[in-house]
């Protein structure tokens, strides 16, 4: 038992790569998500529109943060600041000649409820003093998410999670798998582009992405009553772009795995960061600034933003550019790279300088001796028959007569046999002659009235023939 333990210690020490999982990772993320993991919304972003808006807003205090005003502008201008999310507003504050309204974008899910709960406790507390009737209060409205639901929030984050598992793990567990089983060795040389590979590979799982995308989004749609009040279009062209971000992902690690164990560690390094600090679970603006801006390098951040811009505000593609440019910017740089890891695991290794062929004009001893042992065998008269290593490869010497070679044939006649520069031949005739073969190897025969043996050669020419006669 001892003994397994050290060698278990000694196989984990020599996988460097499992060791750094086991020790450094859960230090990493400990770090990492300690500061992520948070729900609490400080600051709620807000703009304000009429003559008494900005004033208005100003006075509400923490944790409503002014980040826009138009003293100009009515209702319909607060609604499309929080449709197009600008400047990450959650809360419009309109108030005009007619009734002040408070108007609060339920797709920000904790900032919305950070906002109803200062506006419940302001409320509360001025009508404890007395300041405000109640036909003084504000209006609130909350717009895209009236009931606050969860899964309309979720459900068009989890699109991306799909998408996340199918083009990350599957395709590199698909790539890797090729590796393993040896046929990505056999796709190199097949007459196929290195391109042609590499989309072949993607495409089936592509398909199969955008089909449980389809699913999912139906899914949310007709059982969890989650809204799709947007352009299809828009919201396709997002996950397109993501769709090439993750395959990349995936070819990319497959290309630095060398089987299916480790292709699933690296996956699950890029996946979990991205479900944790993408604003799928926990908002952005609660991240610490320390860790925000590894949000800001994940693929999932922008498809997040993208599709519940789509789903739940009906927001267009215009505002959306941002999201759809650095989408479209990690699909080329990690395309790019998967594409050149791929290309240069299918292209043939350079032949070393000077290995490979042979000097020209010299040829290898074995092939001179076979050669002149084919030319010795080669004018066999009637009852001829081949000698052991007649024709091969290392040299050996045809004879003819009636000769037994090693596995060959046995025919009955008179014949004389010849040692042609063979190196481990023998032969075994009735009657036949034995000589002895270049570089000094011996053919024996053996049988009645045998003759004398030939003198041993060098090692580049045949020796002399041993002549006898046999029945």
């Amino acid at each position: 038992m001892w003994a397994m333990i050290v060698k278990e210690f000694r196989q984990l020490r020599r996988d460097r790569r499992t060791l750094a999982m086991m020790i450094v990772m859960p230090v990493i993320l400990l770090i990492v998500f300690g500061y992520a993991a948070s729900f609490d919304v400080k600051t709620v972003p807000t703009v304000a529109a009429g003559p008494q808006g900005p004033a208005l807003a100003k006075s509400l205090g923490e944790p409503f943060d002014v980040v826009a005003t138009a003293p100009g502008e009515g209702r319909a201008w607060a609604e499309t600041q929080l449709r197009d999310n600008t400047d990450g507003a959650a809360v419009a504050v309109v108030a005009g000649d007619g009734p002040t309204e408070v108007l609060i974008d339920g797709s920000q899910l904790f900032s919305a409820r950070t906002a109803l709960a200062a506006l419940s406790a302001k409320a509360a507390k001025a009508a404890a003093q007395g300041a405000a009737t109640p036909s003084q209060r504000p209006t609130v409205t909350v717009l895209y998410n009236p009931g606050l639901k969860t899964s309309n929030v979720m459900i068009p984050g989890l699109c991306g999670v799909v998408l996340v598992f199918i083009g990350t793990i599957i395709t590199a567990l698909g790539v890797v798998r090729e590796r393993q089983s040896g046929t990505l060795e056999q796709l190199a040389v097949m007459p196929l582009r290195p391109r042609d590979v590499f989309l072949g590979k993607i495409v089936p799982y592509f398909g199969v992405a955008a089909l449980d995308l389809a699913i999912v989004v139906g899914v949310g749609v007709g059982i969890f009553g989650v809204p799709f009040r947007g352009s299809y279009a828009v919201f396709a062209l997002g996950a397109i772009l993501f769709l090439f971000v993750t395959l990349g992902l995936g070819v990319l690690i497959s290309s630095v795995s060398e089987n299916q164990g480790e292709a699933i560690q690296l996956s699950m390094m890029v996946i979990l960061p991205q479900i944790l600090l993408s604003g799928l679970i926990f908002p952005l603006s609660s991240i610490a600034v320390g860790v925000r801006w590894i949000s800001y390098l994940l693929p999932l951040t922008y498809f997040n933003q993208i599709s519940r811009g789509v789903m739940l505000r009906a927001e267009p593609i215009g505002p959306l550019w941002q999201p759809f440019v650095f989408l479209a910017l990690l699909g080329l740089i990690v395309f790019t790279l998967a594409s050149l890891r791929f290309r240069s695991f299918l292209a043939p290794a350079a032949p070393r300088r000077g290995q490979g062929r042979a000097p020209a004009g010299q040829e290898p001893a074995a092939v001179e001796a076979g050669r002149a042992g084919t030319e010795a065998g080669a004018g066999a008269g009637a009852g001829a028959g081949a000698g052991a290593g007649a024709g091969a490869g290392t040299g050996a010497g045809a004879g003819t007569g009636a000769g037994t070679g090693t596995g060959a044939r046995t025919e009955t006649g008179a014949g004389t046999g010849t040692g042609a520069g063979a190196e481990t031949s023998a032969g075994a005739g009735t009657g036949a002659g034995t000589g002895t073969g270049a570089g000094g190897a011996v053919r024996a025969a053996t049988g009645p009235a045998a003759g004398p043996a030939g003198a041993a050669g060098p090692a580049d020419q045949a020796g002399p023939e041993g002549a006898g006669s046999g029945r």
